[in-house]
């Protein structure tokens, strides 16, 4: 790895210069798999990634984008603040610089692997209910589906090892559907009160489904029954898929 010339002064090369890091794999891309890219959790490594099979390339030209995006100022249209890595455990650990030991996870094609910025993902999933929900809603239905995404990112984070998980984990992602259902249950001045996952008591074959529910509470009204919405996500795959409509109902609960 070269150094870099800033305003015409050499800089010695930085491997742990993200910046440099960046410029350089963008033009020797192959470099990539020499290097252990990690998935972080508060600034916590929790896993190895390794691309493989015949898409390795493609995955880590999608990597080196991701991490392009992460060191942009959070102004910046390109700013990614959060990303989603669809991986299978190899049961494998790998040891860091750092001493520090996580396990492995290998990818074989791009497909699931995204990266986003929370404010951006609320404005787009607002867009696609906007028939739904008049100007005077679309304040409070921002509100609450980012309170729905910041709870799922720092209150309720976890590993994604077991189906439960990945069923939550992918209910932040899908901010679509979960944006039609906050449309819904601001309207009638409700507001977020809890998020359970269970296990759906039916399912295709050969599948694996969560249901996540959504309860809302009327803030100014403690007696008026609580509203719950269901939907069904289906985590068998590699990528989940959400199976159905969502559905809604009452309970005293």
């Amino acid at each position: 790895m070269p150094g870099v010339s800033i305003e015409g002064t050499m800089i010695p090369a930085n491997p742990y210069d993200a910046r440099q890091m960046v410029d350089y794999l963008g033009e020797n891309l192959p470099e990539a798999k020499a290097l252990i890219w990690t998935l972080n959790l508060e600034l916590t490594p929790i896993y190895a990634i390794e691309p493989v099979g015949g898409f390795s390339r493609d995955v880590y030209e999608v990597l080196q984008s991701l991490l392009d995006g992460q060191i942009q100022e959070e102004n910046n249209p390109e700013f990614v603040q959060r990303v989603s890595i669809p991986g299978v455990l190899t049961g494998r650990s790998v040891k860091l610089f750092s001493g520090q030991v996580v396990p492995v996870i290998e990818i074989n094609n791009t497909r699931g692997l995204y990266g986003w910025k929370v404010n951006t993902l609320v404005s787009a999933a607002i867009e696609s209910v906007q028939a739904e929900a008049g100007d005077a809603q679309e304040d409070a239905i921002r509100r609450t589906l980012s309170s729905f995404l910041n709870r799922i990112y720092y209150d309720l984070r976890n590993l994604g090892t077991t189906s439960q998980d990945r069923a939550l984990n992918f209910a932040s992602t899908n901010a679509f559907q979960a944006a039609q259902t906050f449309a819904q249950a601001v309207g009638a001045g409700y507001e977020l009160d809890s998020i359970t996952v269970e296990k759906s008591p039916f399912c295709r074959l050969d599948s694996d489904c969560w249901d996540v529910k959504l309860k809302f509470f009327d803030p100014e009204n403690s007696r008026r029954a609580k509203k719950i919405y269901r939907f069904t996500i289906d985590v068998s795959d590699t990528i989940p898929v959400t199976l159905g409509e969502v559905r809604s109902w009452s309970s005293a609960y």
